[in-house]
């Protein structure tokens, strides 16, 4: 994965409007609510934004593990490459969601690459600062460890699905999550999935090929379940994604 251009504007601390602005976004991320106004504030002046356009490499797999980092705009794809130069992409993370926490707990280098699916705006918290705000306020300590927990829950569910779902099942769970916005309601017909994600991408994601993965859409848009406009998917029959997903009791 080669060098990317610098990121629009580069990166900075929040300027006292700017901060606010941040300071707002934090408000709606779980893991920096338990702070309270004051501590969300106190969060925002310690952290740096960054904007990326789409395609930029936010860190890179070996990079050290300094800082946290939550998703205020955008989409970014987690990536693992190879040493022969294949890469998968391993999960996505949109608007209110956080990634590199893992380096965080033992200092190990960066266990995959992030980058940008669309153009990103990221807040960046360093790990000094993160961890005084843990001390001060000791509710994000737990909330981190939730957010740990969650992690690992999701790992393990992907893992069952590998086993128990078959291929146009995990691809109609995968589609169900990518439409639904983090903390989102129910998915409902006429959601769209526009996250900038290619077939192959979508295959990395549940451990499929690209070939079987465009077979699969063809059959769900054959069936009215979806409609393929390029990369633009659109679910026209939730209930039924939702069956052959193996969520009808869920």
């Amino acid at each position: 994965m080669s060098a990317q251009p610098p990121v629009i504007g580069g990166p900075g601390r929040p300027g006292a409007g700017d901060a606010q602005g941040v300071a707002e976004l934090l408000r709606t991320i779980p893991l920096f609510r338990v702070l309270g106004d004051d501590g969300i504030a106190s969060a925002a002046r310690a952290g740096m934004t960054r904007r990326y356009k789409a395609g930029q490499i936010i860190f890179h797999r070996g990079d050290p593990g300094d800082s946290l980092y939550a998703v205020l705009e955008g989409l970014v794809k987690v990536v693992f490459a190879a040493e022969h130069g294949d890469e998968i992409v391993l999960n996505t993370l949109g608007p209110g969601e956080t990634f590199g926490e893992l380096a965080l707990l033992d200092g190990s280098p960066r266990s995959a690459s992030i980058v940008t699916a669309r153009p990103t705006y990221v807040f960046a918290l360093p790990r000094a600062q993160l961890l005084a705000l843990m001390r001060e306020h000791p509710a994000l300590a737990d909330e981190f460890l939730h957010m740990l927990g969650g992690l690992v829950r999701s790992l393990t569910e992907r893992a069952a699905d590998l086993v128990f779902l078959d291929l146009a099942g995990r691809l109609a769970k995968l589609l169900l999550r990518l439409a639904d916005a983090p903390g989102g309601g129910e998915v409902r017909d006429g959601a769209v999935v526009d996250g900038g994600l290619t077939q192959s991408d979508l295959a990395a994601l549940i451990g499929a090929s690209r070939p079987a993965v465009n077979r699969a859409l063809q059959s769900l848009a054959a069936r009215k379940f979806i409609e393929t406009r390029g990369r633009v998917i659109v679910l026209r029959d939730v209930a039924a994604l939702r069956r052959r997903a193996g969520m009808s009791g869920m």
